[in-house]
Order: structure tokens, then C-alpha cells, then sequence
């Protein structure tokens, strides 16, 4: 029964009903995020959510004080986990004019990445799936061939990972 009633309203496992309690007050009474169209930690910022694409399996701002500005756009992959105190912007702001956001490519984060606490991640970046972001790593250039864990500042590859290993687990998952 209570696997049914969570299929029915779309509660995802390991989140407890207060989440959803809260997320309904803070989005849909107090507008907090409201153009926001899945259950979304109430202390997380997501801008522009029109231009924020994700996969399937993939809830970014569901854990605590994530800020993701879409305003040139990002798309996120299939089960990509986004970790608390994350930062995804894609847009940084006019020197001059800070009312004013310049132009640039969109950020694309391939499928079964993840990003651990504290990660930042700058305009028009590029990650392969199955790249894995690092505590605190500041991304300032792009990684487009995945399959790798990053980490530092400015983030740089740490170790590669199993290409085989990456694509069976995917391959399961995906069923």
C-alpha cells in the first residue's frame, strides 16, 4: 500500500513526508520557487527554472541551500545527483551593471554525474556523463569525456573511472 501511494502522488524514496509538507508550503503558499516543477528543499534557489532541462531520476535542489541560475540555460543528465551547497551558474553578471548578466554557452551535465557538497560550477561548462565532482571543487573549464572524478581549484581530473564498469551500471539502471 504505501508503495502504491507513493507511486501515485510521485514521493521519492528516502524523503520523508515533512519534506513534501514543507516543500507545499514554501512553493505553493509562500511562492518561494513556485515555477519549480518537482519537490524542492526550501532553503535551495533555482532561477529561471524555464531554462533548467533535466533527465529522469534527476531532482536538482532537493538537497539543502543548492543554488542553480539558469539564465543561459542547463541541462542536466539522467541520475545526476546534486549534493547540499551546490552552485550551477551559467550566467555571470555585467562588471559594471550588476543588474545586467552577459551572454554565454548553456552548462550541460551529462547523465549519472555527481556533485559532491560545496561544488561550484561556472558559465557555459560542459560535463561528460559519469563525472564525478568533488567536495568544494570549483569547475572553471569543461571535461566534455566524463568518466572521471575532478576536484580542486580550479577542479582538474583526480582519477578516471572504469568506462565498462560505468556504461554496465547504466545499462542496469536504465531498465
Amino acid at each position: 500500500m504505501k508503495t502504491l501511494l507513493r507511486k501515485v502522488l510521485r514521493l521519492r524514496p528516502g524523503l520523508g513526508i515533512n519534506f513534501y509538507i514543507i516543500d507545499f508550503l514554501f512553493r505553493r503558499i509562500l511562492r518561494q520557487n513556485s515555477k519549480v516543477k518537482w519537490a524542492i528543499h526550501h532553503t535551495s534557489t533555482i532561477r529561471i527554472p524555464e531554462k533548467l532541462i533535466v533527465g529522469k531520476h534527476t531532482y536538482p535542489g532537493d538537497s539543502p541551500n543548492v543554488y542553480i541560475a539558469a539564465h543561459n540555460g542547463i541541462e542536466v543528465g539522467d541520475y545526476t545527483n546534486i549534493g547540499p551547497n551546490v552552485s550551477i551558474i551559467s550566467a555571470n553578471y555585467d562588471l559594471h551593471d550588476n543588474d545586467l548578466t552577459i551572454e554565454s554557452g548553456p552548462i550541460k551535465i551529462g547523465k549519472f554525474c555527481w556533485f559532491g557538497s560545496g561544488a561550484v560550477v561556472m558559465p557555459s561548462i560542459t560535463l561528460g556523463d559519469f563525472t564525478m565532482v568533488g567536495a568544494g571543487a570549483i569547475v572553471t573549464k569543461s571535461f566534455p569525456e566524463g568518466y572521471c572524478v575532478i576536484a580542486g581549484n580550479p577542479a582538474k581530473i583526480i582519477k578516471l573511472l572504469d568506462k565498462e564498469k560505468c556504461i554496465a551500471i547504466a545499462e542496469r539502471k536504465s531498465k
